[in-house]
């Protein structure tokens, strides 16, 4: 061999020359693989010889790159310091993938002796050097520019980080880029994976790497990322201790099995979202509730497997530290309320929506079960199991419900409501929508059995309320009322605003949209029996309603009224914007799109110097012209925002006059 390579001895190497007498002896290279052929260079006296590698363009790699992944993880993982790590992952995403799979636990802080620091040293610094291409542009792929951005961001609440990846930004070179950036910068905290990349998309792999270098991770949330499986989030479970919430949608690989790794290493566990996932069932339920006792917030939707057995394994167990709980679309029945109703004794919010095998037993016995004392709000949305019987008794149930809203129930008839409004004696909110069964006399008496704690009522979609020539009793009014909301109820008109107007002398908010019977007979007597000063009236969509009423809103309730809205009430005209510029001088909002405003009444708000506009929408105003334009450069100095969408009358050139000059504002054009 000594003579192949023309030198002796084991400590006398070739120092340049032609290997070969004729380089036409291509037979005597040493060759590893088709077209690669490898020669020594000369080189400073080693116990090793490191060859270059050449391609048929002859390209040179360094003599780290051809090291094995095992001795570069070696290598890599003496790099304790964070900056030195984060810089070495520059250099290529060889470096960003290996770095990225070394475990905290991992990491030499080191392991040579004092006398040797200085040559560590020139170590660390002959690895980092390639960083230096970053800046010239000389590395070839992007890892620079991705372990810049994960460690650009601020760092948020306690010391750690929070990152999000949606879409095509979603990869796991971008994962491994956050795992490798954020440790030195105060730690991830919380991270966000909506989507994937269609190409390169988030696998187990990321996971992994986020796993393994952000134990400090105590937010995970991931939508619609169909490549993660259980490989992924079981690293997760055991790398990320700390873990407080976990959100899972649409992640079709996952099963039970990761979620119960999850729960037996993450005791800290305190919000649990799972939506759409078709592998997670009842497992998954009773080993939370078993080993997760801070757990606080349950939220499932839309997966099949879980039923009646893991709703009463998750509630027996965590009922007495459970405090919000929402069920969507799943396959429970009676079972599953009779259990929430017992052992849910620390809950205060429960959502229920979509549960078609709920009968009018479940509400019944879960109103019954004594165990929902501290409830305090209850949304009820298309379960067709409400009937009066269940509803009374969930109102005795529940002493200190407040919030009360129930959608799209339509067996409800007026006397489950007032039965239940009766015995709710703590109910403050009350929303109502889609509930056709519902008429005038339910409304009426929900006003009447309310009329210590009830402040907010909501109508929304209620086709069954009625105008009805009826006389009621004198009674009480119904002084606690501040916000009233009928929206879209086509039965409503002025007989029923003359009895609000009896029975609610407190109101400050007032909503009646889309309402076509009522007129301004109908607001009169409402608007003049509010005595504590309307504060903000919503008319939009009441097209029947003129100037007349709109003013005599604004001279009784100028001094107190902050926003209005007049949307698509086509009489309404430039006597309500006079009767504005002298009147309100509080108005922050206002409304007057589709109206008949013509530039005659943009001029009268701008003459006014009390009035402080701070949002205006003229959408679809198409009497206004450019001459309106110099008025709304006046009102812009206190805009924050202004719609002149559809507004036809105005040149390009006014619009773009307009942005330029009302830079602060946000205008819709």
């Amino acid at each position: 061999m000594s003579k192949v390579f023309n030198f002796s001895g084991d400590d006398v190497f070739y120092h340049g020359g032609a290997v070969y007498p004729s380089p036409k002896e291509s037979s005597l290279f040493l060759s590893l693989r088709n077209h690669v052929d490898v020669y020594f260079p000369p080189c400073k006296r080693s116990r090793v010889a490191v060859p270059f590698v050449f391609t048929e363009k002859k390209q040179k790699l360094s003599s780290i790159d051809v090291l094995p992944d095992e001795c570069l993880f070696e290598v890599l993982r003496r790099l304790s310091d964070g900056k030195e790590r984060s810089a070495s992952a520059c250099v290529s995403k060889r470096w960003l993938m290996l770095l990225s799979s070394i475990r905290g636990d991992e990491t030499v802080i080191s392991d040579l002796n004092p006398s040797l620091e200085t040559e560590r040293g020139s170590i660390q610094t002959a690895l980092v050097k390639p960083v230096d291409c970053v800046k010239k542009g000389e590395v070839l792929d992007s890892n620079g520019a991705e372990v810049a951005e994960a460690e650009s961001q601020d760092i948020e609440g306690e010391g750690h980080l929070s990152r999000s990846l949606d879409g095509k930004k979603a990869t796991d070179v971008r994962l491994a880029a956050i795992a490798v950036g954020t440790p030195s910068h105060g730690g991830l905290g919380k991270l966000s994976i909506r989507g994937s990349n269609p190409i390169r998309g988030v696998t187990d792999a990321g996971l992994k790497a986020i796993a393994r270098g952000c134990p400090s991770l105590r937010a995970l949330s991931l939508w619609n990322v169909s490549s993660v499986s259980d490989e992924g989030l079981i690293e997760i479970a055991q790398g990320c201790h700390l873990l407080e919430k976990l959100d899972l949608c649409q992640c079709p690989a996952i099963t039970d099995m990761s979620l119960m790794a999850i729960a037996k290493n993450c005791p800290n566990l305190t919000s649990l979202t799972i939506e759409s996932c078709s592998k997670i069932g009842n497992e998954t339920l009773q080993d939370v509730g078993r080993f997760c006792p801070k757990l606080k917030f349950v939220s499932l939707k839309n997966c099949p497997l879980i039923g009646d057995q893991g709703i009463a394994s998750l509630f027996s167990s965590a009922g007495h530290v459970l405090t919000k709980v929402k069920l969507y679309a799943l396959n429970i029945s009676d079972i599953s309320l009779a259990v929430i109703g017992h052992y849910g004794i620390a809950v205060t919010d429960i959502a229920l929506i979509g549960l078609q095998n709920i009968n009018e037993r479940g509400f019944w016995v879960m109103g019954n079960g004594q165990g929902l004392q501290k409830l305090r709000s209850l949304v009820i949305t298309a379960c067709h199991g409400v009937t009066d019987l269940g509803l009374e008794a969930l109102g005795k149930g529940c002493p200190n419900l407040k919030l009360f809203c129930l959608r799209k129930c339509t067996i409800l008839s007026d006397n489950g409501l007032v039965a239940f409004a009766k015995g709710s004696v703590a109910l403050e909110n009350l929303q109502l929508e889609e509930c056709h069964r519902i008429t005038q006399a339910g409304f009426v008496g929900v006003l009447l059995s309310c009329g210590k704690k009830l402040k907010v009522l909501s109508m929304v979609n209620c086709f069954g309320v009625k105008e009805l020539a009826c006389r009621f009793p004198s009674v009480l009014p119904c002084n606690s009322l501040q916000s009233l909301s009928i929206r879209n109820c086509p039965g409503v008109g002025n007989a029923t605003l003359a009895i609000v107007g009896r029975l609610c002398p407190k109101l400050t908010q007032l909503e009646l949209s889309g309402l076509l019977e009522v007129t301004d007979e109908g607001l009169f007597p409402l608007v003049q029996n509010c005595e504590a000063g309307l504060v903000k009236v919503n008319l939009s969509g009441c097209v029947n309603v003129t100037d007349r009423s709109v003013s005599f809103i604004t001279e009784l309730h100028g001094g107190s009224l902050e926003s209005l809205n007049v949307d698509e009430c086509r009489y309404v005209t430039d006597a309500t914007l006079l009767a504005i510029s002298n009147n309100c001088w509080l108005l922050k909002e206002l409304d007057i799109s589709k109206c008949g405003i013509t530039d005659s009444g943009i001029a009268s708000l701008a003459s006014t110097v009390r009035l402080n506009l701070q949002i205006l929408s003229l959408s679809g105003c198409f009497m206004l012209s450019d001459k309106s334009v110099p008025f709304l450069q006046k009102l812009g100095q206190t805009l924050m925002g202004l719609n002149i969408q559809h507004c036809n009358g105005f040149s390009s050139s006014c619009v773009d006059l307009l942005l330029e000059q009302l830079w602060r504002c946000d205008i819709l054009s």
